[in-house]
């Protein structure tokens, strides 16, 4: 899910990127009761953020990592690529890791693969066939990671591993095909991760697959883990066949090109509409990498079917008419350099925008996205293309289950313990009351941090006083855990009060300046309209320089540190700014 940024002023860090997530202030530290096993329960991220997704379960020496995701770039993470979990307390004990179990293909669940699995060990991946692909694919990117050991598996299936754990999966339905939920069957009883997941609807209104949650709850479950995203949303999930009748509709309205955009891993939908292009005999052009990738996956595997004839080169557009055209894209969230933003840009070769394009939104914005995205929609808008939203009627339906939903599965599946996952704080404390509203008792509810250590025996969920460091680990480049808080300070420094370079130039012998001190601005001001400013920050620097002692040994970093402190005070008093102030000495 990629995350655009909202400029801001002030200079923060996410705590996270500084230390491990905090415990809760507490006495003393919680324990399970003596003489009682225990099963340590460790989300090492997604719970205060919107991916990253890591959970880990140990029992004894036995122990299983459930999905192993990225987080997209922050505000407070300019030049990032990735954020991935910290996997440091793994380490000491990685031949302990009996299997990481995915479950689906985003990459907020799966991208930290690469990266990660070597260090773990390269243990057994167990997941469904779509999701191997995908992370097959992806791993051919990286020349230096271990070939994957995956198992695959299929809903229904039992796994025992190791002497104590044993895995069952079910099917719990999402915007791409072979998502699971998995059972994790312990000593101290039965932990249910439910995945992302939403209801589906028949265009009756009736809700499908809820006899395979009731018989998850006939197990007898301690502890159910339930996506948080939109626990405050009211209502039920729309209906996938409404989403494809109006998708319909809206197709057959169409007098010119139909540019429809999405996530490239939404691939029962995107199945669905290439279905809707077909039957009204529109070519189909695929715009962007990772959608062609997938689809040729999914294609492969046979979750989606279409005649050879219906899918046309993107260099072949304009040997259709208009009305014969459907381009299905990748860019929707604003991202820089996507499909939709480069077409809308007039960047593209082979597609720019017309009057009579009918342009469709058929995704959710991501939070954080939303200037990006109505940059988007303000640019079709000038350019006079037709755009639709899910906001003007039912195009998309979320793959995450809204209240009364989620209320439904707390009540099939009757857990003694309910964990919030997948979402920030405020979304996993709604997920809470809405088990409290469905009977379950307000102390049986926990929320937990990213690095808390929960302890469950077979009557308790003890948030203990333990954590493990779950900050950030960033990806820049080709360089993971590199970038420290200082780096990061420095480039928020940089892009929010830009920098001046003072160029000094020092006699060795007679620590004197030999000429004016030079001065470089960039992101601070445009010197040619600030030449007194300037004159006075030279004065300064001749200031410092001159109440040196005469030395022959001059001590550069001491000046430096001068520079900086006493000639950035100065600034400050003028501007009532912070720029980065970089000196450079020359002894000649």
């Amino acid at each position: 899910m990629p995350q655009a940024t909202v400029r801001r002023r002030a200079i923060t860090l996410p705590r996270k990127v500084s230390s491990a997530a905090p415990a809760p202030k507490r006495s003393r530290a919680k324990t399970a009761p003596a003489g009682e096993e225990s099963l340590r329960l460790i989300p090492f991220g997604g719970l205060e953020e919107i991916g990253r997704n890591m959970s880990v379960l140990e029992y004894k020496d036995e122990i299983i990592i459930i999905d192993v995701g990225i987080q997209f770039p922050e505000e407070e993470t300019p030049g990032i690529d990735y954020i991935i979990p910290n996997i440091a307390s793994l380490l000491p004990k990685k031949q302990n890791i009996r299997a990481v179990v995915l479950t689906h293909g985003h990459y907020d669940h799966i991208g930290a693969i690469p990266y990660l699995i070597g260090k773990l060990g390269n243990p057994p991946i167990y997941t469904l066939p779509l999701t191997k692909a995908i992370i097959e694919k992806r791993q051919e990117e990286f020349v230096n990671a271990p070939k994957l050991n995956v198992v695959v598996v299929k809903h229904k299936d039992k796994v025992k591993i190791g002497r104590y754990l044993e895995l069952e999966f079910f099917s719990v339905e999402h915007p791409i095909p072979d998502n699971t939920g998995v059972v994790i069957k312990t000593p101290i009883g039965n932990i249910v991760h439910f995945s992302d997941f939403r209801l589906d609807y028949d265009a009756e209104g009736n809700p499908q697959g809820l006899d395979i949650i009731e018989k998850i709850g006939d197990l007898g479950i301690h502890t159910l883990m339930i996506d948080s995203t939109n626990a405050e949303e009211e209502g039920h999930s729309v209906s996938e066949r409404v989403v494809e009748e109006n998708l319909e509709e809206l197709f057959r309205k169409a007098e010119g090109r139909i540019i429809v955009a999405t996530f490239s891993s939404m691939l029962t939908r995107i199945a669905e509409m290439i279905k809707i292009a077909e039957k009204l005999n529109r070519r189909v052009i695929i715009n962007g990498r990772s959608m062609k990738d997938n689809i040729q996956i999914a294609q492969k595997l046979g979750y989606i079917k279409f005649k050879k004839e219906t899918s046309i080169p993107i260099q072949e557009i304009n040997k259709h008419k208009d009305n014969k055209i459907f381009v299905i894209s990748t860019g929707g969230q604003g991202e820089p350099g996507a499909g939709l933003t480069r077409i809308i840009a007039g960047e593209h070769r082979h597609i720019q925008i017309k009057p009579t394009d009918t342009v469709i939104f058929s995704s959710s914005v991501v939070p954080g996205n939303e200037r990006s995205v109505q940059n988007l929609r303000d640019s079709l808008a000038r350019q006079g293309a037709d755009v639709y939203t899910s906001k003007m009627l039912d195009i998309h339906a979320s793959g995450h289950a809204p209240k009364e939903d989620l209320k439904t599965v707390m009540k099939l599946v009757r857990p003694k313990f309910i964990m919030p996952i997948h979402g920030y704080y405020f979304m996993r404390a709604a997920n809470g009351k809405n088990a409290v509203e469905v009977g379950i008792p307000k102390e049986n509810v926990r929320l937990l941090d990213n690095g808390q250590v929960a302890l469950l025996t077979k009557n308790q969920f003890i948030v203990s006083g333990e954590s493990v460091p779950a900050n950030y680990i960033m990806v820049d480049g080709l360089g993971v855990g590199d970038v420290e808080e200082i780096v990061l300070r420095d480039r928020m420094v940089l892009s929010q009060e830009g920098m001046i370079v003072l160029i000094v130039t020092i006699d060795r012998k007679t620590g004197r300046l030999v000429k004016n001190p030079d001065i470089i601005s960039r992101g601070f001001i445009y010197l040619r309209e600030h030449q007194e400013l300037l004159n006075e920050i030279r004065n300064r620097v001749r200031g410092i320089v001159g109440r040196l002692p005469r030395q022959s040994n001059l001590d550069v970093d001491y000046l430096k540190s001068l520079f900086r402190d006493q000639v950035g005070q100065f600034i400050y008093s003028k501007t009532n700014r912070r720029p980065m102030i970089l000196p450079v000495i020359i002894g000649v």
